[in-house]
């Protein structure tokens, strides 16, 4: 599955609590060749190192082990080496498993609990900026699914609509003199007013950023029968047709990513700038990690690809080589930023990521504090 499947119900029934042993497997993948020609040793090593988990652990009767290793086996058949992204986690439990695919790199480990591991999936989902994009004509409305660089097709909400045709009709043609203008028509408006609630339905039940791509005057009669897609925060001027593909359409759409990027990283910038100013500002991971264990993190700003392996020592976190501390005890957290993330998603704070190096001064982490 993709971070976009993350719902709040399901992470909640991910977290529940269920027969020891809940085997969560995490590991880093690659998208491309050649890189990705390690991915497949190092799933089978860590399926090995699994089971080698469950039959040396006291807590693990033979039939709990047993059936866990085939839901974990089964899952790394079923792993697609294609879909690949930056992270590949597997959880599993006698009953089943799941296997998703992450765009957010993630350390290689196993663990087994009471419940599965989560903090990955979250810190993915919270990185992943995912946003609407809905490329429309007088005649077909495709919606777009869009995290980071990635745009899939959906098929939700009644989209892909395309508009009914009717046959020529010449005695009309003659009585008005000419064919008329395809956005002026009446097929025309009560089309995008069909997209228009359409579009509304989807934006209530999951809001997102929403991009329009569409030739000027198909956005600007949709903008006239309607209202959801005035809360557009970037426009193309482009032409689609049914038939325009994923990589076709992002290209086109590069240029308004960007400019969003770089507006909401002048946000953020400027909210950090105003906490300094104020002394609301924590910088760096141990003050960051105290302020969102405390709840008096409001906004905490991450690099994208910042990544810290600590040992916590006296409720502060300590950097550690990354060579030889997996499974030393369990006071070293190899993913404690995507830890942090959670539990500052879990406090009702604020998360965003910003550009690598940007926070370079302040220890690749800061947060504005609400007190």
């Amino acid at each position: 599955m993709d971070t976009d499947a993350l719902t709040a119900g399901l992470l909640q029934e991910l977290r529940a609590t269920r027969p020891y042993p809940a085997l969560s497997l995490t590991m880093p993948t690659h998208r491309r060749a050649p890189d990705n020609a390690q991915d497949a040793v190092r799933l089978r090593n860590l399926v090995a190192e699994a089971g080698n988990r469950l039959e040396g652990d006291p807590r693990v009767t033979r039939e709990a082990g047993a059936a866990v290793k085939a839901q974990l086996q089964r899952a790394a058949e079923e792993v697609d080496q294609r879909r690949a992204l930056e992270a590949l986690v597997i959880l599993a439990d006698a009953e089943g498993y799941q296997i998703w695919q992450l765009p957010r790199t993630a350390p290689e480990r196993v663990v087994l609990s009471d419940s599965y591991l989560t903090r990955n999936l979250v810190a993915a989902k919270a990185g992943a900026q995912l946003f609407w994009v809905l490329a429309v004509s007088a005649e077909h409305a495709t919606l777009w699914s869009g995290t980071n660089d990635d745009l899939r097709g959906e098929q939700i909400g009644g989209f892909p609509l395309t508009a009914p045709h009717e046959a020529p009709n010449p005695q009309r043609e003659e009585r008005i003199g000419d064919t008329p203008s395809t956005y002026s028509s009446e097929d025309a408006r009560n089309f995008l007013r069909s997209v228009d609630e359409k579009l509304r339905a989807v934006l209530a039940a999951d809001p997102r950023p929403l991009f329009l791509v569409g030739l000027a005057p198909a956005l600007a009669l949709l903008d006239e029968v309607g209202e959801s897609a005035k809360s557009a925060i970037g426009r193309v001027a482009k032409g689609t047709t049914p038939e325009t593909t994923a990589p076709e359409l992002l290209k086109d759409l590069r240029p308004a990513l960007e400019d969003r990027r770089k507006q909401a990283a002048a946000e953020i910038q400027g909210r950090l700038d105003n906490a300094r100013g104020s002394r609301s500002f924590a910088g760096g991971l141990d003050e960051v990690w105290a302020a969102v264990r405390e709840g008096r993190a409001g906004l905490v700003a991450v690099e994208e690809h910042f990544q810290q392996t600590v040992r916590v020592t006296d409720e502060h976190l300590e950097p550690v080589d990354t060579a030889g501390t997996r499974e030393v005890d369990d006071q070293v957290r190899e993913d404690i930023v995507d830890e942090l993330i959670e539990a500052a998603l879990d406090s009702g704070c604020e998360v965003a990521f910003v550009a690598d190096d940007s926070l370079a001064d302040h220890g690749r982490i800061s947060a504005v504090l609400r007190f």
